[in-house]
């Protein structure tokens, strides 16, 4: 495409032109409820759907149109988990496998087909969105060999069925889960011996703390760290926590309907020990004290593991902490890198208490994140600081939804797009228990967000070859589809047909693509590009050819341009 160049230089200049990170201004008084918006513009609801789904469409921006904020949030919170079982997908293909080859196994390929399968044609899209987002914060990966394809679906049917839950309950979903178990260790992990030459594994309690419900520093509520005398920030826990909470998760172990020593490691397995909650082996569990975080469960001759769970737990859940680390995370996900204190402070309050005494009611919490004023006030998005990078999976399904991307196979065969030269990114496929990247990376020498101290998570896999590998893959994926055969394919014979209105086709990639956003200096490039293509007036197969590439050479702009790369 004769704009290639143009593009290739573009998209490896946005690391360092554009803000990727976000304080706004959109505060509010804390505590304030916020207030519905009745009657969303085209562009209102554009933002709303790049926030709260994989992606805008023709019809869902009509859907949320044609009431308000509020009752779309509602009506997705309300829709029935899930679209897509990935269990029963993984299943299905695995007996389809078998019929030909009867010592056939999964394999992470088949895990991702039925991810994008969900993310795209998901009728839940709330729910699958903000499963991502948590997939992201209790990470498991398959790029890990101790974490099976159908253990890995059962456990993402878990986080989405869980979506608009209580967050305690999730979190025990969570810990019991033996995809997580094994991940982090703690799946057959035994007490102290009496020598004190073993101790139990401290993986899970660790990062159960770090990760997933305290931090790494004492919170305030609006998610800024408590110091010292000193002004240096004060730890969330310590060594001996770990070590104490630790002894909590022994004991813990494989699924079984007969269990015995050889079931709690490993042999024999049930075969759905995969898919089922771990389960507790007395004779394995430390009745030692236990001391974590204030709290202590004193040493006892009865074996109690579930009572001791369950105080860990609810100490977990009720720690100050849980309700700004978790919301602020949530809020980095689905719609700014840098919430400002007063908008952690007002979510990390709804996560507190619903409005009628309920602690961790994550519906509550999510419909708090996308009705707030920093996430709804349209003067606030203009902020140079505020939004966030795409992350490019989002980016991909994006571009699928908004031109009704299909599977020509109805496999979904995207395969992984962890690669570097890909997307960089693949769900499931995380490098580390850390994530694709850290919720406070902020990207050394840039002036815009370095300079400011300003968080860009997404950004941490970004570099040259990330970028040229994203521009490859879009154009790929526009020119001729994606996956094994270029099984997942574009339609774009709705722009087609209104390629040779260049007004028209621009304002239609508006609308889908950027909200609105698109500045009068992108839209001349926009027009620019689809005029390099003439239309012939005497060569039917010329001129159709011609919309063609109009169309392809838009759609590969926009989506490469830095506007489009940071939502806001």
């Amino acid at each position: 495409m004769t704009h290639r160049i143009w593009i290739l230089i573009a998209a490896c200049l946005f690391l360092a032109a554009c803000g990727g990170g976000g304080g706004g201004s959109g505060g509010g008084s804390t505590g304030t409820a916020p207030v519905p918006i009745p009657g969303p513009t085209e562009a209102e609801a554009g933002r709303l759907l790049a926030q709260g789904t994989f992606g805008a469409t023709e019809a869902s921006i009509e859907a949320v149109r044609a009431g308000t904020v509020e009752s779309w949030i509602r009506a997705q919170i309300n829709t029935p988990p899930p679209s897509v079982s990935h269990q029963a997908y993984l299943d299905a293909r695995l007996a389809g496998l078998r019929v030909t080859s009867p010592n056939a196994n999964l394999s992470y390929d088949h895990f991702v087909e039925s991810w994008w399968l969900a993310s795209v044609t998901g009728q839940d899209q709330l729910r699958e969105r903000v499963a991502f987002a948590y997939s992201q914060i209790f990470v498991i990966s398959l790029a890990s060999d101790v974490v099976d394809p159908r253990g890995a679906g059962a456990y993402y049917d878990m986080l989405t069925a869980n979506a608009f839950g209580n967050y305690r309950d999730l979190l025990e979903k969570v810990t019991l889960n033996p995809m997580m178990g094994r991940y982090l260790t703690y799946l057959g992990n035994t007490k102290e011996d009496a020598a004190g030459t073993r101790t139990p594994d401290e993986n899970y309690a660790r990062e159960v703390m770090q990760l997933m419900t305290l931090g790494l520093y004492q919170l305030n509520l609006d998610g800024t760290p408590k110091t010292d005398i000193s002004g240096r920030p004060l730890a969330a826990y310590t060594p001996a926590d770990i070590s104490g909470l630790a002894k909590v998760f022994t004991g813990w172990s494989w699924y079984s309907p007969a269990p015995s020593a050889s079931t709690f490691f490993g042999r024999n397995p049930d075969p759905d020990s995969m898919v089922r909650q771990m389960i507790f082996y007395p004779q394995y569990h430390s009745t030692s004290q236990k001391a974590f975080l204030g709290t202590a469960i004193p040493a006892s001759t009865t074996v109690d593991g579930p009572g001791d769970l369950k105080i860990a737990l609810d100490t977990l859940f009720n720690h100050p902490n849980t309700g700004p680390f978790i919301s602020r995370q949530l809020i980095q996900r689905l719609v700014t890198s840098n919430p400002s204190p007063a908008y952690v402070q007002r979510v990390a309050g709804v996560f507190n208490n619903n409005g009628a005494g309920v602690r961790g009611d994550m519906g509550a919490v999510v419909t708090a994140i996308l009705m707030d004023p920093e996430a709804r006030n349209a003067t606030t998005a203009e902020d140079p600081a505020y939004g966030k990078l795409r992350e490019p999976v989002i980016r991909m399904t994006h571009m699928m939804r908004a031109f009704q991307g299909n599977s020509v196979s109805g496999k979904w065969q995207v395969r992984s797009t962890g690669a570097n030269t890909s997307l960089g990114q693949s769900p499931l496929l995380a490098s580390s228990v850390f994530n694709f990247w850290r919720p406070g990376y902020v990207p050394p020498g840039t002036t815009t967000l370095g300079s400011r101290n300003l968080a860009a998570p997404e950004f941490q896999i970004v570099n040259e070859v990330t970028n040229a590998g994203y521009v490859n893959v879009i154009e790929q994926t526009i020119s001729n589809g994606i996956g094994t055969g270029n099984d997942v394919r574009l339609s774009l014979s709705n722009e087609v047909l209104i390629a040779d209105k260049p007004e028209q086709l621009a304002d239609r990639l508006n609308r889908l693509l950027m909200a609105g956003q698109m500045s009068s200096a992108l839209r001349k490039r926009v027009l620019d590009t689809i005029n390099a293509y003439a239309i012939s007036t005497t060569d039917l197969t010329q001129a159709n050819q011609a919309k063609t590439n109009r169309v392809k050479a838009a759609v590969l702009l926009v989506m490469t341009s830095p506007e489009y790369l940071v939502q806001r």
